[in-house]
């Protein structure tokens, strides 16, 4: 079920004219989650991730389980608090489109990498755990989207969540049509 819910999420973003232009540096995956997922080999993704040419989504090979590991952490952090959220898809960061989301409706969170201890910066994979816990501490509930404006060496990242793949898929793609819109 994830895996073809993965593959109709990744023909939307395919298929959009505009979704190209909020993929980071970084690459984006879009993840979805077994029911009572517990590790990475849980949660289906893009191996190689999600890039772009010619303003064009492209992906090297289809979804699996235990392709990605940090957006896989971030939904696994995410049903923690929540069981519905099941999958996550991680956008290039913009105030505009902290703006959009909002405008939408949709619940926005955030936390600082600069004000993460250093016991847990140290520790690989510690981040998400705490960035996580910080952004629900702070907007008293599991947001919609969680981002964070980088660090020293990391790029600012919005994570967008929702109950699977294809629903992320439409959302960000709502968000790239407005952000063009809006930008041009």
């Amino acid at each position: 079920m994830e895996l073809e819910n993965l593959k109709k999420a990744i023909k939307i973003l395919k298929d959009s004219e505009d979704f190209a232009q909020l993929v980071p540096e970084v690459r984006t995956n879009l993840v979805m989650a077994r029911k009572n997922a517990k590790k990475i080999e849980d949660v289906a993704g893009f191996p190689g991730r999600i890039t772009t040419a010619h303003n064009k989504v492209i992906v090297c090979m289809d979804p699996e389980f235990g392709a990605s590991s940090h957006m896989a952490r971030m939904v696994l952090n995410i049903l923690k608090y929540d069981s519905q959220k099941r999958s996550a898809i991680n956008l290039r960061y913009d105030p505009l489109v902290i703006k959009i989301c909002k405008k939408l409706g949709l619940l926005v969170s955030s936390y600082d990498r600069n004000q993460e201890p250093e016991d847990i910066s140290i520790i690989e994979g510690g981040t998400i755990p705490w960035g996580v816990k910080e952004s629900i501490k702070k907007l008293g509930q599991v947001p919609d989207v969680i981002y964070h404006k980088g660090a020293w060496g990391k790029e600012p990242i919005i994570c967008l969540l929702a109950p699977d793949a294809v629903e992320a898929a439409r959302t960000a793609d709502c968000i790239a049509r407005l952000y063009k819109t809006i930008n041009i």
